[in-house]
C-alpha cells in the first residue's frame, strides 16, 4: 500500500545533499512531501536533488544555505518559500565533528563546532518559525546524536553542542506548546555516512591502528552489533514530521541500537 503521510506539505532538510540529510530528503520525498535541499556544497545538494526527484518522485530543489550566517537562512527561508510553497517541515540536520583533546583545543575550533551543531539550528528556526507560527502549524525536527546524552573524549565541544540541541529543543517545545508546532530530537547513534568514517578515521590515527579495527571497536558500543543507517534515522524523523506525532513534542528520540536507553 502506497503511503504519502507527508503529501502537499514542504520541508526543508538542512545538510541534506549526503550522508543522513539525503536519506532524510529521500524519505519525506517519498511519503509526499516537496523537499527543499539546504546545503552549503550547492553542487552536491543539484546532484542530490536531481538523483531524489528521478527516484521518489515529486519535487526535490537545491538551495545553497551557510547554516552559520543569519542573512544565509532568511534569504532560503524566502526562496523555498517562493519556489515550493510556505514550510511545514524543518529539519535541522546540518552539522559537523572533530577529534580534539579538550587541551589541544583552541577557540576557533570550539566556536567552530558549536556555531555549525547548535547555533546553526538557533538561525535557521529562526528564519523559518515566523511563517509556521502564522499558520498555526509545523514540525522542527533536531537532530541530536547520542551524545546528546552522555560525553565522549575526546569531543568536549562535539558533546557541548548535542548537549545544547535537547535543551533549546524542548525550550521551544514548551514556549511554543499551544501554537500547533511540535518540536522533537532525533538522535542517531553510529552509521555508516562519510562524518562517522571520518571520526573513526581520526580515531584510527590516534591509536594507531587500521581504519577497520577503530570500526570494529566503534561497533562494539552498539548493543545490536551493528551499524545504524542513514535510513533509519530518517523514518523516525518522518515519523514526526506526520500527523502520526501531532501530540509528541519535547521529545528526544535515539535511534542506535541500544547505545543509550533511558
Amino acid at each position: 500500500m502506497e503511503m504519502m503521510w507527508l503529501k502537499g506539505k514542504v520541508a526543508i532538510v538542512t545538510g541534506g545533499a549526503m550522508g543522513i540529510g539525503a536519506a532524510i530528503s529521500e524519505m519525506l520525498a517519498e511519503l509526499g512531501s516537496a523537499v527543499a535541499i539546504a546545503d552549503i556544497n550547492l553542487d552536491a545538494a543539484k546532484s542530490t536533488a536531481s538523483r531524489l526527484s528521478k527516484k521518489a518522485g515529486g519535487r526535490v530543489e537545491p538551495f545553497k544555505l551557510d547554516v552559520t550566517s543569519w542573512d544565509s537562512a532568511f534569504a532560503m527561508e524566502k526562496a523555498v518559500a517562493g519556489s515550493l510553497g510556505p514550510i511545514d517541515i524543518l529539519v535541522n540536520n546540518a552539522g559537523a565533528s572533530k577529534r580534539v583533546p579538550f587541551l589541544e583545543m583552541d577557540e576557533a575550533e570550539w566556536d567552530r563546532i558549536l556555531d555549525i551543531n547548535l547555533k546553526s539550528q538557533f538561525i535557521v528556526t529562526r528564519a523559518v518559525l515566523p511563517g509556521m507560527v502564522e499558520r498555526g502549524k509545523g514540525r522542527v525536527i533536531n537532530l541530536g546524536s547520542v551524545t546528546s546524552k552522555k560525553g565522549y573524549a575526546p569531543f568536549s565541544h562535539y558533546c557541548t553542542s548535542k548537549f545544547g540541541v535537547m535543551g533549546l529543543t524542548q525550550s521551544l517545545a514548551a514556549e511554543f506548546a499551544t501554537t500547533g508546532i511540535t518540536f522533537n530530537t532525533v538522535c542517531p547513534g553510529i552509521l555508516e555516512t562519510p562524518l562517522h568514517e571520518g571520526i573513526a578515521q581520526e580515531i584510527a590515527d590516534a591509536a594507531g591502528v587500521s581504519l577497520a579495527e577503530a570500526k570494529r571497536n566503534f561497533f562494539a558500543n552498539v548493543p545490536m552489533g551493528h551499524p545504524q543507517e542513514p535510513r533509519d534515522v530518517a523514518g523516525m524523523v518522518a515519523f514526526l514530521a506526520s500527523d502520526l506525532g501531532r501530540n509528541m513534542t519535547g521529545g528526544t528520540y535515539h535511534v542506535d541500537g541500544g547505545m543509550v536507553m533511558d
